[in-house]
C-alpha cells in the first residue's frame, strides 16, 4: 500500500480531483473505479470522489501494475478540479491570463486544449466558460465543446454562478457589508465579511451578485480598501505575489447532465496563505478550519481564541 499525508496545499481539494494530480495519464473513471473500490482510501475508511481533504488527512492507495504506470508521469500542465466528457474545472494560477493576447507568452485556454488532445489522441478545444483577470487565482471552467458551453454560458449569463471569493484587502474592515456602486453605467453589486484583521489589512469573503468586469477589485477600491498586491487599483506593489491577494475560492453550479450539481474548491495558494497568517490576525490552524466551513456551507466559523487581535 502506498501512503501519503495531505498538506495545506491539497486543503479543501476533493478526493478524486487529488488522484488525478496523483495519476496524471489516468482517466476520471479510473480514478473514481479505484475510490469507489475502496482501492483508494481516506484516513483508513472508504471514501467518495467528493470527500474533502483536510491538511494533515492521509490517503492510502493500493499498489497494482496500473496505478504503479500512471505513478510515473510528471504533473499534469493544469491543476484539475474536476473533469469530465462536458467540463473541465481548474484551479488557475495568478498570473496566467485566460485567453491569448499580445502581450502573453501562454493562456489557459490553450494549455487545457493541447493538455486535453495529448490525452486524447484527437483534437479538443477548451471553451472559457467564466473569467479570471490574470492576477486572479481560483477556479475557472470550461467546456469540451462549444454545445455544452452554449449551455453553460447561458446558465451563467441567466442565474450566475455561485461564487466565494476571497481576498487580503489594505486597511481595516469591520463586519460585513453590501457594495452598490454602478460600475461602466451597470449595476453592480458585492457583498463582502471580514473574517479576520490584523497588519493594516483585513481578509474578507467577498461574493459578487452581479458579474461586471473587475468588480470586486473596482468596488474594493472605490470603498477605500484595495486588493493587495493591485496596482491599477491604487494599492501598493507587493513583489511577494505572483499576481494580487484574490482567489475565486469556491464555485457551485448546474453540471450540464440534468440534477447534477457540483460544488468546486481551489486550494489556497501558498503565497496567499503566508500573507493570511502573517498579516491579518489569525493563525494557520483557525485559517486550516475556516477554510472547511467555507467550503462546505459558506459560512465562517471561527474559534476566537485562534484569532489575534488586530
Amino acid at each position: 500500500m502506498l501512503s501519503y499525508t495531505i498538506t495545506a496545499d491539497d486543503h479543501c481539494r476533493r478526493l478524486e480531483s487529488w488522484l488525478q494530480r496523483l495519476l496524471p495519464t489516468a482517466l476520471p473513471a479510473y480514478c473514481r473505479k479505484l475510490i469507489k473500490s475502496g482501492a483508494c482510501s481516506l484516513n483508513n475508511a472508504k471514501a467518495s470522489s467528493d470527500s474533502l481533504l483536510h491538511c494533515g488527512d492521509t490517503v492510502t492507495l493500493k499498489e497494482s501494475r496500473s496505478v504503479t504506470d500512471h505513478l510515473h508521469h510528471p504533473l499534469p500542465p493544469v491543476d484539475l478540479l474536476w473533469q469530465d466528457d462536458k467540463l473541465l474545472a481548474i484551479s488557475k494560477p495568478a498570473g496566467l491570463a485566460m485567453h491569448p493576447a499580445a502581450e502573453v507568452d501562454e493562456n489557459l485556454a490553450d494549455i487545457a486544449s493541447d493538455w486535453l488532445e495529448k490525452k486524447s489522441n484527437h483534437p479538443v478545444r477548451a471553451y472559457p466558460v467564466n473569467r479570471l483577470d490574470r492576477g486572479t487565482s481560483g477556479v475557472v471552467l470550461l467546456a469540451t465543446s462549444s454545445s455544452n458551453a452554449g449551455i453553460l454560458g447561458r446558465q451563467v449569463k441567466e442565474e450566475g454562478l455561485d461564487k466565494i471569493y476571497l481576498t487580503v484587502v489594505e486597511g481595516l474592515v469591520e463586519g460585513e457589508g453590501e457594495i452598490n456602486q454602478p460600475l461602466d453605467g451597470k449595476e453592480s453589486v458585492s457583498r463582502y465579511r471580514c473574517l479576520a484583521s490584523g497588519e493594516n489589512c483585513s481578509f474578507l469573503l467577498v461574493q459578487p451578485i452581479t458579474g461586471r468586469t473587475h468588480q470586486i477589485r473596482r468596488h474594493l477600491s472605490v470603498i477605500g480598501h484595495p486588493v493587495v498586491g493591485d496596482k491599477r487599483y491604487d494599492a501598493q506593489p507587493l513583489p511577494t505575489l505572483p499576481g494580487i491577494a484574490l482567489h475565486s475560492f469556491r464555485t457551485r453550479l448546474q453540471h450540464p447532465t440534468p440534477d447534477t450539481q457540483l460544488t468546486l474548491c481551489a486550494p489556497l495558494p501558498r503565497e496567499l496563505r503566508e500573507l493570511i497568517i502573517a498579516r491579518c490576525g489569525i493563525s494557520k490552524g483557525a485559517l486550516l478550519l475556516l477554510l472547511v466551513s467555507l467550503a462546505t456551507t459558506g459560512e465562517a466559523a471561527v474559534d476566537s481564541s485562534t484569532v489575534t487581535p488586530s
